[in-house]
Formats: C-alpha cells, sequence, structure tokens
C-alpha cells in the first residue's frame, strides 16, 4: 500500500512555522488559507528561511538563488506583508512574523489593487 511521502511546500511551510514559540496546528483549513496567501513555490521557500532575522544572503544561499534573485523574492513577500523587512545598520534585515499575530493580520491589512 503506497503512503504519501512527499510533502508540499504548504505542509514544510506549516512545519516552519511550528518551530517558532507561537505555532499553527496543521489543517486542511490552514492550507487553504495558506494558498490564499502565497503559491506553493513561495511556502516552499519560506519554509527554508531562518527563525531569527536574516539578511538577503542568508536568504540566498539556503534558497540555493543568484542574490539579485532572492532580493527580489524578498521584495515581493515583504510587500504583501508575508515578511517584515527593516532597515538596519544600512542594510535590509527580514524575519517571518509569527502566524496568527503576524503575517495572517499583517497580509490582510495591506491594500492592493487585486482585493
Amino acid at each position: 500500500m503506497a503512503h504519501r511521502t512527499v510533502k508540499s511546500g504548504y505542509d514544510n511551510f506549516v512545519d516552519r512555522l511550528n518551530r517558532a514559540p507561537q505555532g499553527a496546528p496543521p489543517s486542511r483549513l490552514l492550507n487553504r488559507i495558506l494558498a490564499m496567501l502565497m503559491n506553493e513555490r513561495e511556502a516552499s521557500l519560506l519554509s527554508l528561511l531562518p527563525i531569527k532575522p536574516f539578511t538577503v544572503q542568508k536568504a540566498a544561499k539556503v534558497w540555493k538563488l543568484p542574490q539579485a534573485r532572492a532580493q527580489a523574492i524578498l521584495e515581493e513577500l515583504a510587500g504583501r506583508a508575508l515578511l517584515v523587512d527593516v532597515e538596519r545598520r544600512g542594510r535590509m534585515v527580514y524575519t517571518l512574523p509569527p502566524p496568527m499575530a503576524g503575517f495572517f493580520k499583517f497580509s490582510l491589512m495591506r491594500t492592493r489593487g487585486d482585493l
């Protein structure tokens, strides 16, 4: 009997969220909410990011992407409030906010023309 062994990008992202003190219990509803906020590739990329604040260079390294491409992705995700971006000592530092009081709230507060 075959079993599902390959996790989706959303499943990996939920696992990543649960490494933080305030997690998000896995559920189909959570995956549906995540699917509204991001595509599966973005969820996969977010699942690889560190818990502590990180730079473009760190994201590029863990994603195995050129720095310019990583920066474009980070800016896109921050623009949708899925990441928080702050300038620290002259360079941008990114962090993934906690799920419930973080990216759900922030992403819903953003105004976008497609909503």
